[in-house]
């Protein structure tokens, strides 16, 4: 297991940036140990290399980051837990389609710890959960909500950045963008979906399901 911090509190989103490029810096150099970094932070918004200004539908009501990990605009707040994971490529195959799939792979395994199951569509960045419950598109298709989001950066192949997952963060903050550029389809919680699971809950998971989706290169397995 790399290194495993969870921060109390609400951590400032520039601080949280700082961190992970000297701590990804040192990893890469060899002076640190991969980190897996567990917070939340303050209602903000946050603009990935691919997003579009008209994506940022209400610029005046949270501050915007721009941020030079993968993806489009997405939301961090109380209630969501944002994982962000420095992990060292060179140790661990330099292949980013397969990391990426190992990160979904992580939160799928999460969720169903929680008996929901996360999914994942092409074309749609991020995991998923069918809503046969809500009314269907206008075009027929069924309804999914996003319940995680996914974005990283590679620096001399040491990821930083990472997951975020929706425990039970305030979901009409998120209308103030379209998140990750998709419309139609909406955005749920853990306890949007009607269970009553806290932050540690959902830590435990995560720290018991790592692992399973990051093995040790070391060991063989």
């Amino acid at each position: 297991m790399p290194e495993w911090i969870i921060s109390s509190g609400l951590t400032a989103y520039d601080d949280a940036v700082a961190l992970m490029e000297d701590r990804a810096n040192r990893i890469a150099a060899g002076e640190a140990e991969e980190l897996v970094w567990l917070v939340e932070h303050p209602p903000l918004y946050t603009a990935g290399t691919s997003a579009r200004p008209e994506d940022l539908t209400d610029p005046d009501r949270f501050p915007v980051h721009d941020t030079r990990r993968g993806g489009q605009y997405t939301y961090h707040g109380p209630g969501q837990r944002v994982v962000y994971v420095m992990l060292d490529l060179n140790r661990r195959g330099r292949d980013v389609r397969k990391f990426v799939q190992q990160l979904e792979h992580w939160v799928i395994a999460t969720l169903d710890d929680f008996n929901i199951r996360g999914e994942i569509r092409d074309g749609r960045v991020g995991v998923w959960v069918a809503r046969p419950e809500k009314p269907a598109l206008p075009d027929g298709s069924p309804r999914e909500d996003k319940i995680a989001a996914i974005g990283i950066r590679l620096r001399k192949w040491v990821s930083f950045h990472g997951i975020s997952i929706n425990v039970d963060p305030e979901l009409d903050h998120f209308n103030g963008i379209v998140p990750c550029g998709i419309t139609g389809h909406g955005v749920t919680s853990l306890v949007d979906l009607g269970l009553p699971v806290t932050m540690d809950d959902l830590d435990v998971a995560l720290a018991r399901q790592f692992p399973r989706a990051f093995p040790d290169p070391d060991s063989g397995a």
